[in-house]
């Protein structure tokens, strides 16, 4: 059987059609609407986020990657990545979302990849030890397909800042080519960056760049009975 090239892969995860659940979150974007951001901040909060937040989540996926590609000879496992991750994820309510995201990743994966040796790692450990984080499945995702790295890092930067530009039209009245100019000045922001986290080969590599405003905020809207997506 022909393997799909890795910018086919890319492609597939970047689009906002696929069945993984992303549909149901906002990438706190409600939240922080909620808590009084205005929209015309929008576009700087992506900036922000794509540069600070997104890293975070693109070096798990990249250190993931090269831990279940078997390159790495850092001595640590997978557990280690995901404490790594949840330090540097510090909101119960965002880990929590983000673990729900990872279930419908995993699920993908197992359906596409099922033969990939790091996808069977993360079904193993996610059955040993509970559910896995996106990041933690992109990882293996990138490690079963040959995404490389640095492609990786721009996908995850790409695909947080889309999914928060597909919920700001649910949350305000705006014309669509907007949102989508502000997802290209995110994703320009972040390449400055995108080396430097491709190059991520432990999880102490991992950026810690987060973003305390947007945690409150998310603790915030967990609370809310009332709210159009979950985080």
């Amino acid at each position: 059987m022909t393997t799909p090239h890795a910018l086919s892969v890319a492609m597939l995860l970047a689009d906002a059609r696929l069945p993984s659940g992303g549909h149901a979150h906002s990438a706190s974007l409600e939240p922080a609407l909620l808590g009084g951001m205005p929209t015309a901040s929008v576009p700087a909060w992506l900036v922000g986020r794509a540069t600070t937040v997104s890293l975070v989540e693109a070096g798990t996926a990249v250190v993931t990657a090269r831990l279940l590609a078997e390159v790495s000879d850092g001595g640590f496992g997978l557990a280690d990545v995901v404490r790594a991750w949840a330090a540097r994820t510090t909101a119960p309510a965002l880990r929590d979302a983000a673990r729900l995201l990872g279930r419908g990743y995993l699920r993908l994966a197992r359906t596409l990849w099922s033969d990939a040796a790091a996808v069977r790692a993360l079904v193993a450990h996610d059955a040993a030890h509970g559910p896995l984080p996106r990041a933690i499945v992109l990882g293996a995702i990138a490690a079963a397909t040959g995404l490389p790295a640095a492609d990786t890092v721009r996908l995850t930067v790409y695909d947080d800042a889309q999914t928060a530009a597909s919920a700001l039209l649910k949350l305000e009245p705006l014309d669509p080519v907007t949102p989508a100019h502000w997802v290209l000045e995110a994703c320009a922001a972040a390449e400055q960056h995108v080396l430097r986290v491709a190059a991520c080969t432990t999880p102490e590599d991992i950026p810690a760049s987060g973003s305390p405003q947007t945690e409150g905020w998310a603790q915030a809207h967990a609370l809310l009975s009332q709210r159009l997506f979950r985080a």
